[in-house]
Order: structure tokens, then C-alpha cells, then sequence
């Protein structure tokens, strides 16, 4: 499943479209810890978090990410979308929990096993 088809069934809002909008999803994480964000996650996944600081950026270009949701309707600060639109990192928001995107993720076969 790409991005762009995540996007749409989850009806997540794009702040920043980056790179990866028609990149496929390999699979998931959940965490606001960066520093386990750094140690777990894996290239090509899609992480929620509700950090907003623009450091998650630099984690998600680090990480090669396939793009950060924000839950809970967290709203980036303006250095956030100004540092995603630099490394061209897919930003997006979902008032959903991360609880309720992880349901849902794996309901569309998202997967945090790999």
C-alpha cells in the first residue's frame, strides 16, 4: 500500500506532501521517544507520534520514514513544517490516537512485524 492510498483511507490531513506520497508502506511504529523512534524503527515505515518539535523530522530523514502522522490533532510548530518542507518529508496530521491509527493501519495490513 503506498502512502497516497494511507492518506485517503484514513482521511489524514497532508501538512507537507514530501517524497514518499506514492512510495509504498512497509510498515509501521508508534512511539514519542525519538531516541527508540532511532534504535526500532525501520526504513520505509510510517510513524505516529504526537511530538511536534521539528527534531522529528530529522529522525524521519534519518530513519528514511515513508512520513510522520501527528495524532490527536497535534499541530507542528512552524520550524517543524519549514524543516519538512527542506528535507521534503511527508507531514501529516489525524485527529484520531495513535491508538485508533494503529487499529486502523492494521486493518488495512500495515504491520510493526517485519
Amino acid at each position: 500500500m503506498r502512502v497516497r492510498d494511507i492518506v485517503t483511507a484514513l482521511s489524514l490531513e497532508i501538512i507537507h506532501e514530501g517524497e514518499h506520497l506514492d512510495d509504498p508502506v512497509e510498515g509501521g511504529y508508534v512511539g514519542d521517544l525519538l531516541s527508540d523512534v532511532i534504535a526500532s524503527a525501520r526504513r520505509r515505515d510510517f510513524w505516529i507520534t504526537i511530538q511536534s518539535h521539528e527534531n522529528i523530522i530529522a529522525v524521519a530523514t534519518l530513519k528514511d520514514l515513508a512520513g510522520v502522522v501527528l495524532a490527536k490533532n497535534t499541530t507542528p510548530h512552524a520550524e517543524t513544517v519549514e524543516h519538512a518542507k527542506r528535507e521534503n518529508v511527508t507531514l501529516l496530521r489525524s485527529s484520531m490516537t495513535s491508538y485508533q491509527l494503529v487499529a486502523r493501519l492494521a486493518g488495512l495490513g500495515i504491520s510493526g512485524d517485519r
